[in-house]
């Protein structure tokens, strides 16, 4: 028996070991990850230089705390904020705590402007983590509901509603920011259409709130850029991100720009093992290897030659309702059982994962070759042809 928390539904594969686009069991059995670790490992397993700066830095120095200056930390705080814009960073562990810390720099922000019940704006299929103020942005009841009472101060509007958000901002003074996904993740992988990521600037510029945006999944490269709002092309005032910023190395970081920036003063927030000397030389490696080499560049090829692939082998396109997302996000909503597609893909040696009930989720990493990418794409389609479709 186990002395861990069952807090997950582990699948019975250990592995031991990682190169590249593979992972190894025990038994030295390779298997295809199309799942990067949930979005983690965008350079693949044990990529050299993500091995190299861990290395060399934990040979040196691994921690001492943020009562002291830490090199490493600003030199990844320079790289981001010229890779970005923004002006000011926070490093943390972990997304949910740079969703925690944008959400505490939204509520300060709202209390230097008067408003002592400051609100933010969230979206339906929004997921941000499961800290009591991340999960109380989260849309999904279910996992609330057993940790209630909630946060309070957070409104819910449907995705891609402008005028849901206009309603609010013409009645309600107390709101200070709104808090999205550029492309959800967990809520199913759904692009937000840029349109509406433009009037979500404009409203926020009008009325002074902070734009808020969740890049702990969709950032770091995956979507096609550095960061998913390059793309989109509307730049928010607070950027949190985790996941794919170590590479596998736990980091996090919520970034900010111009009214933004300056709103947490000391002893407003702090963290023990945040910002380590060794976590920011690890994430150096990471953006220095996305940037230098534009691997993110990578993403579109590999999923049109996933999804190529996919359309060939696949028998009945009715089995398929829908297909969406953004670069190495890439959501296959199915008409059949998803029960077993995860077990049977890990039998035939690809890591994939279902999200939402009825949406494969494939985040493979941006190192995938060609071939790769079409064996991908041929196991998904032979995995959904062989499932009876039971609804419409």
């Amino acid at each position: 028996m186990s002395a861990l928390m069952p807090t997950y539904k582990r699948l019975s594969v250990a592995f031991v070991r990682g190169e590249g686009a593979y992972l190894y069991d025990q038994n030295n059995r390779a298997y295809l990850d199309a799942l990067s670790g949930i979005a983690v490992t965008n350079l693949g397993h044990a990529h050299p230089a993500v091995t190299q700066a861990i290395c060399e830095q934990a040979t040196n120095l691994i921690h001492t705390s943020n009562l002291y200056r830490i090199q490493s930390q600003e030199q990844l705080a320079a790289e981001l904020s010229a890779a970005t814009g923004m002006e000011s960073l926070f490093f943390c562990n972990s997304g949910a705590e740079a969703n925690e810390t944008a959400i505490k720099l939204a509520r300060r922000f709202g209390h230097g402007r008067g408003i002592t019940e400051p609100k933010i704006i969230v979206l339906e299929s929004a997921f941000h983590g499961r800290t009591m103020g991340a999960l109380a942005a989260t849309a999904d009841a279910t996992k609330k509901a057993d940790f209630a009472p909630m946060l309070s101060g957070f409104l819910r509007v449907p995705r891609n509603d402008l005028e849901a958000v206009r309603a609010i901002a013409a009645n309600d003074p107390n709101v200070v920011a709104i808090l999205a996904e550029p492309v959800q993740g967990e809520g199913g992988v759904w692009p937000l259409d840029t349109e509406y990521l433009q009037g979500l600037r404009d409203i926020c510029t009008a009325k002074d709130w902070l734009l808020m945006f969740d890049e702990v999944q969709c950032g770091n490269g995956r979507c096609g850029s550095l960061y998913a709002f390059q793309r989109f092309g509307v730049v928010p005032d607070v950027l949190a991100t985790a996941k794919g910023l170590g590479n596998g190395f736990p980091i996090g970081c919520c970034m900010a720009r111009g009214r933004a920036a300056s709103v947490l003063a000391p002893g407003d927030h702090g963290t023990t093992f945040g910002g380590s000397p060794l976590a920011c030389a690890t994430a150096s490696a990471v953006i220095n290897t996305l940037s230098g080499e534009a691997l993110y560049e990578r993403a579109d090829p590999i999923r049109a030659t996933i999804l190529d692939a996919f359309h060939s082998e696949l028998k009945d396109p009715d089995k398929v309702a829908d297909v969406r997302g953004l670069g190495l996000m890439i959501g296959i909503q199915v008409t059949v059982p998803t029960e077993r597609l995860v077990a049977d893909a890990l039998d035939q040696g690809t890591l994939i994962n279902v999200t939402s009930g009825n949406t494969i989720r494939l985040l493979p990493p941006l190192i995938y070759s060609d071939d790769q990418a079409a064996q991908l794409g041929e196991t998904i389609a032979r995995l959904v042809n062989a499932t009876e479709r039971t609804h419409p």
